[in-house]
């Protein structure tokens, strides 16, 4: 049955199989935060909620919860939302709506179909979508003759997976006959050419999930076992690093958020299930779409085609929802997305020319990791070992995705496609990934073979496990979130976030400790045979779903063959006024891809696992114009791998192989300011290939463009180990109307960096004596077809930008990259969209100071748009020492131009024959982040937006250090590399989708700590009682997904067990143990009541004070016990400190105490504020306690300002002020007499202490006790107008301000 229970309007329904008991409903409505249980069995009114028939991740996450509080009988729970709206605003994709809610509202009352014999093929091919060709039909039905049966729904439906175009790469693996000519190689040979002319540091490549290559030897943080707490300790390891990228296109395309987020997830578990495992690093992420018309972007929009009828979603909200999805997953995931790219595009020559765009839009989610140098390569499976599941249920979500994503887009009906998406757990995939990892870490892994579940599920996974043997799979054996599943739908559906693995079966059971103790589900599936037949069976029908061959199943599919004729495309020349520059650089700067990318990197997670070396943004604005992203591979942060990204699919319509080099180029002129481990033959590249096959003139184009990329990759010196393709680029409406989107050739650059310290980036320096030089990787001459400019203008032109010598190009990597390891490249960036103006802008862009002036006069036979927009190869480098970096350049024979050198003024000043050109740069900036501003009103509200797009510029990064510091080890007397137990404990207590662990437990040991891993599960089960831990951490990130709120599942499992919720207590009630919450672990700690039991108290960041005679930095330390509180832990005096009551906003009618104390913290000559509250409000007499006091020091009339010495201010300088703010702070003022005693008591107190602070200018004298209190002043007008305080009889209740200003000693506890 279903039960609601009510919160306003958010209802929750819970679908028990049990009677919910009394004791049951007190604790659902804790977890929904207080909802109260509906005595009705039928809710009346209009609902907005997940599809009756897909069970959310949410809900899969809440029922979980649910068993951890020891409930059981719950198998689904849904969040809904009471709409009042006519027509209420919904996303069809996910949500429905529902008019009333009643006992059948999510009900299932489907029952598993049997398993089918399919008798006619071509019916059920055309039925459910399977894309079959009528050659492969034919090989079916001898196949049905050859073995005398019909095959059955599950070995047709599996054959059409395993054997997809997604799958198996048919076209690339293909013949290709053009114009009559059948070409020598296929395409997967063409780039199989080019490790094999470079294997450089290859060691693994196109046979497995990734690609890897030779790593460095780094130093592994991790505990010493997988199946109990232990200490972490350091080892070092060889390494070998994990590149990957691939291509979630047609769900994006359907249903963006999720869509987007799978792909993240899927090319995760690639590299998760790399060789025998292997550990991510980063991600990164692309997008392209057709433009997104916004609203008020129309006059700069360079939109000319009328916009379709888009078949899901519109570009913008794919646009939004897409970066959405994959944002939340990497973030959930706690993976730090630290590199990619976005472009829109759509062109029509003219009116009979094709129609290209993007409808069927491009989402690439690639990455980095690593794994230990052992574990490069699978094993080979024997006969007897055991087939075993890591991760979630089966849901009918992901039917058919290989297949229907490897037809054009709106091929099939909408229920077809849409039932082809999958939905995305990212905290179970974390899950997942903390087996895989403690499994890598511990060393001699027992895995002989991993592989993810993606398209065709179990069907694919499973197969490649045992195809080499054969095998037997229990169908019954594999886990069941929906019991409407046919066998067929159990092992083809896509559900995400799992992985199937081989071990020897006396390994299991330690594999099965270690997955119990990370809340990873685990299945024993089914074993290895010596057959070499694959049996999928399940006893509840008595029979097998597939029992086959491998090599029917596998190995004998027909060869594709595809014919087709070159179709040469016309397209004029790029026409510009040359009077028009400045007009132009608007309309460049507001195109999607040349515009800021803040609105992306505002929410993705930068710098999760505390190894980011590089992320996006830059500068003393941070502002995303990294040319690349990098990770160290260790805690060390030297050894380090790089990645970077390019494409031009712009020139590829224009000349297929340019596009192909020219991606490449931009790639390696991004990547080029990482200093490579071995230069540009350390560098390795994965293709991913976008293409609208089987139309005409476009599979020539492919194999055009593949040519020319392995040509090109072999003559740099470099490989391509890794892709993936998706060559069903094409997008048909209901009309007839058919949009292809262009051929795309995405370039995913990597490399091991040696020193990740020394990375280059593009914000300008203020050195003096710099120079900028251009340098031109591209020795061809400039042009303007397929460049920003053009697409600004509504064309596309016909000459096109390239690289005429490939020698020359590699001559210029290795030259920069000598440049940069002599340490003489202060700033570099590269030409790419937008051409050198916006190259240059963008290098001043990220600085509130300074410009650059420069002169074109060395670029010959340019005009002053070409010189400015094209987008030829090149970079430029602010160099510090010119003349010894001209040399460098001379010796490498690479030509260069001395352009100019940056300047104090804000201004770009160009000059070029004689005139001079100037652009505002902080204007110009502005145009550019417009863009972003736009998209982010959609995403995140136009308030929102507005404030963040008015505050650009005016908040700097700036770097304070204490004195003394020098940034290294030894410096703070610290020994990164300490194997000796210092005996003090210190433990990361984690929980399932927490993520912020390791780089925790590292500080902890740099202090000194011998650091234990903890998980919920261990201290539920009783491995750990934390009787010998002296501090408690809670880390970060996502546990259970924040599903019913930040860390509320974490603390069910804590306060709902009585293992875990006595050993907890226990810590708090010793008197020498000290905690810390981060993020996630700091909202547990309020949700356990440990942040001040009365006023649940919430603190959050570091209280400095400043003394002349020492400065120290104190740490707000929450405390447990009755009295709440915070103690202010100063590192270098133990005698001094306060402890404070307080609250950031409080609703005076709520609590018994509200107010706010602004505490100027002065070190050296800047001024903070820190914000606590601090009022005791009563009914009349003592309104207001003297403990109770505001103080503000300010320099000139009403803004704070630096001072002019530390300490010594001019003492008609110093003054205090009220609290002028106080009232807006409080809900209400409704009682007169609470008030008028507070002005009284104000009064009495006021006089002398302006003379003191005026008189006292030395601040080390202004001490802070009971007797010298700052007095409010200016507060008493305010509150006499204000009537009183609401409820302020309860005000003040059971508080005790007498200890606001307590010393503390050493005996004082923690906690």
């Amino acid at each position: 049955m279903i039960s609601y229970f009510v919160l306003g309007d958010t209802i929750y329904a819970v679908s028990h199989t049990t009677a919910l008991s009394e004791e049951t409903c007190e604790r659902l409505s804790w977890l929904f935060s207080g909802a109260q249980l509906a005595p009705e069995s039928h809710l009346e009114g209009t609902f907005v909620g997940p599809r009756p028939t897909q069970v959310t991740p949410w809900s899969t996450n809440a029922v979980e919860i649910t068993q951890n509080m020891r409930i059981s009988g719950i198998d689904r729970i849904e969040q809904l939302t009471r709409t009042h709206e006519a027509k209420p605003h919904y996303d069809p994709m996910l949500q429905a709506i529902y008019k009333g809610l009643g006992q059948e509202s999510f009900a299932m009352t489907a029952e598993p179909q049997p398993i089918r014999e399919i008798t006619d093929l071509e019916a059920y091919n055309e039925e459910e979508g399977l894309a079959l060709s009528e050659e492969e039909i034919a090989y079916l039905q001898g196949v049905s003759a050859r073995i005398g049966r019909p095959l059955t729904d599950s070995e047709v439906f599996g054959f059409s997976q395993v054997n997809s175009e997604h799958c198996r790469h048919k076209i690339f693996n293909g013949t290709f006959i053009i114009d009559g000519l059948r070409q020598n190689d296929s395409l997967f040979a063409m780039i199989k050419q080019t490790s094999k002319e470079n294997p450089n540091g290859i060691v693994s490549a196109y046979k497995d999930n990734v690609a890897f290559v030779k790593g460095p030897r780094v130093w592994q943080f991790a505990p010493t076992s997988a199946t109990e707490p232990s200490l972490f300790t350091l080892m070092e390891r060889n390494t070998v690093l994990a590149l990957k990228a691939e291509t979630h296109n047609f769900p994006t395309t359907v249903e963006p958020f999720n869509g987007a987020a799978t792909g993240s997830g899927g090319e995760i578990r690639d590299r998760m299930c790399g060789g025998k495992g292997s550990l991510p690093l980063s991600g990164s992420a692309v997008y392209i779409t057709s433009y997104p018309r916004l609203e008020k972007d129309q006059k700069l929009s360079p939109a000319k085609l009328d916009p379709r009828p888009w078949l899901y979603q519109s570009p913008q909200e794919i646009l939004t929802k897409a970066s959405d999805g994959a944002s939340d997953f990497g973030n959930k995931f706690g993976q730090p997305l630290i590199n990619g790219s976005l472009l829109t595009f759509e062109h029509q020559e003219g009116a009979d020319s094709t129609l290209y765009g993007y409808d069927k839009v491009i989402m690439l989610a690639g990455g980095m990791g690593y794994a230990p140098q052992e574990d490069a390569k699978k094993e080979t499976p024997q006969p007897g070992e055991t087939v075993v599941l890591l991760g979630g249920d089966n849901y009918r979500i992901g039917m058919g995705g290989g297949a229907v994503s490897s037809v054009a887009t709106g091929e099939y009906s909408s229920g077809i496609e849409l039932n082809a998406v999958q939905r995305a757990n990212p905290e179970m995939q974390k899950r997942v990934l903390n087996v895989v990892r403690a499994i890598s870490e511990q060393g001699d892994n027992p895995i002989v073979s991993i592989h993810d579940h993606g398209a065709g599920g179990h069907l694919n996974c499973l197969t490649e496990l045992i195809e080499e043997t054969g095998g037997r799979i229990d169908i019954d054996a594999l886990p069941v979130g929906d019991p409407t599943l046919s066998a067929r739908e159990i092992i083809g559906n896509e559900s995400q976030e799992r992985v199937g693995l081989l071990i020897q079966e006396r390994e299991y059971a330690q594999m099965e400790q270690i997955a119990r103790r990370e809340g990873s589900p685990i299945y024993k599936v089914g074993e290895t045979t010596d057959d070499e037949r694959l049996l999928f069976s399940t006893e509840r029908e008595g029979r097998a779903a597939i029992d086959l061959a491998v090599s029917d199943l596998l190995g004998q599919s027909p060869k594709t063959v595809m014919e087709d004729e070159t179709v040469a495309h016309q397209f004029a020349p790029v026409s510009y006024d040359k009077e028009q520059w400045r007009q132009y650089l608007d309309k460049v700067l507001t195109l999607e891809a040349v515009a800021s990318k803040d609105w992306l990197t505002n929410k993705v997670d930068r710098s999760v696992t505390g190894r980011v070396a590089q992320q996006q943004c830059v500068g003393a604005l941070q502002l995303p114009l990294s040319d690349l992203g990098a990770m160290a591979l260790d805690y060390d942060g030297k050894s380090g791998m790089a990645t970077a990204v390019g494409h031009a699919p712009q020139v590829a319509l224009i000349d297929a192989g340019a596009g192909s080099r020219m991606a490449i180029a931009e790639a390696l002129t991004n990547i080029v300011f990482a200093p490579i481990e071995g230069g540009i033959r350390g560098i390795s590249l994965s293709a991913n290939w976008m293409w609208p096959c089987r139309n005409k003139g476009e599979d020539a184009r492919l194999y055009q463009a593949v040519q020319a990329c392995s040509e090109f990759a072999i003559d740099l010196g470099i490989n391509i180990p890794t892709g993936k393709d998706s060559l069903s680029m094409t997008q048909k409406y209901p009309d007839g109307k058919q949009v292809m989107s262009p051929g795309t050739l995405i370039i995913t650059a990597a490399a091991p960096v040696s020193n990740v310290r020394d990375i280059v980036t593009p914000e300008l320096k203020a050195a003096k004596q710099s120079r900028l030089l251009y340098i031109d990787f591209s020795f061809a001459p400039m042009a303007l077809g397929g460049s920003a400019l053009a697409q600004a203008l509504g064309q596309l032109g016909d000459s096109f930008p390239t690289v005429g010598d490939t020698d020359y190009f590699a001559t210029a990597f290795e030259a920069v990259q000598e440049l940069i390891h002599k340490g003489l490249v202060l700033a570099g960036h590269d030409i790419s969209a937008g051409g050198m103006v916006t190259t240059l802008l963008e290098m001043c862009f990220a600085n509130t100071h300074g410009g650059a002036e420069i002169s074109l006069d060395a670029l010959a036979n340019v005009d002053l748009v070409t010189a400015l927009y094209s987008e030829n190869p090149g970079v430029i480098l602010q160099v510090s020492k010119a003349e010894q970096a001209k040399r460098i350049l001379e010796e490498y024979e690479i030509a260069y131009a001395d352009l100019g050198t940056p300047t104090e003024s804000r201004l770009l000043m160009i000059h070029q024959e004689g005139k001079t050109y100037e652009i505002d740069i902080d204007a110009a900036r502005k145009c550019w982040a417009n863009k972003s501003y736009l998209l982010d009103c959609f995403q995140s509200g136009e308030a929102l937006a507005t404030n963040r797009y008015e505050s650009l510029g005016k908040q700097p990064v700036q770097w304070r250090f204490p004195h003394a510091f020098a940034g290294t080890y030894a410096g703070l007397g610290l020994e990164p590399h300490r194997t000796k137990a210092s005996g003090i404990k210190a433990a990361i207590l984690r929980d399932n989708g927490t993520n912020g662990e390791r780089e925790m437990a590292y500080a902890l040991h740099l202090a000194g700590f011998d650091v234990v891993d903890v998980h919920l599960t261990d201290l539920i089960e009783g491995r750990t009682d934390l009787s010998d831990i002296r501090m408690l951490v809670y880390c970060g990130g996502f546990s259970h997904s924040d599903v019913l709120g930040s860390a509320k599942g974490w603390a069910a499992g804590i306060l709902y067990n009585e293992r875990a919720r006595k050993a907890i207590e226990a810590f708090y009630a010793r008197p020498d143990t000290l905690s810390l919450g981060i993020c996630n672990g700091c909202q547990l700690m309020a949700q356990l009541g440990l942040l001040g039991k009365e006023l649940q108290l919430f603190f959050k960041g570091i209280l400095v004070l400043h003394r002349l005679e020492n400065l120290c930095a104190g740490e707000l330390i929450p405390r447990g016990g009755n009295d709440g509180g915070v103690l202010v832990v100063l590192a270098q005096q133990s005698d001094a400190g306060f402890k404070l009551f307080g609250l950031d906003t409080v609703r005076a009618a709520q609590n018994d105490g509200v107010c706010v104390l602004d505490l100027v913290v002065i070190e050296l000559a800047e001024v903070f504020h820190v914000h606590f509250a601090l009022v005791c409000i009563g009914n009349g007499g003592e309104a207001i306690q003297r403990n109770v006091f505001h103080v503000q020091v300010l320099h000139g009339t009403d803004h704070i300002a630096q001072l002019a010495y530390a300490g010594r201010l001019d003492q008609n300088a110093v003054r205090v002020v009220g609290l002028q703010h106080l009232t807006q702070r409080l809900a209400e003022v409704a009682h007169k007499a609470a008030a008028d005693a507070a002005l009284a008591h104000l009064g009495d107190f006021n006089a002398g202490v302006l003379q003191k602070a005026a008189v006292n200018g030395n601040l080390a004298e202004l001490v802070f006790d009971e007797d010298e209190l700052f007095a409010l002043k200016s507060f008493g007008d305010q509150l006499a107008d204000q009537r009183g305080f609401a409820c302020a009889e309860e005000a003040g209740k059971n508080i005790d301000f007498r200890h606001i200003l307590m010393p503390f000693r050493n005996n004082l506890r923690f906690g």
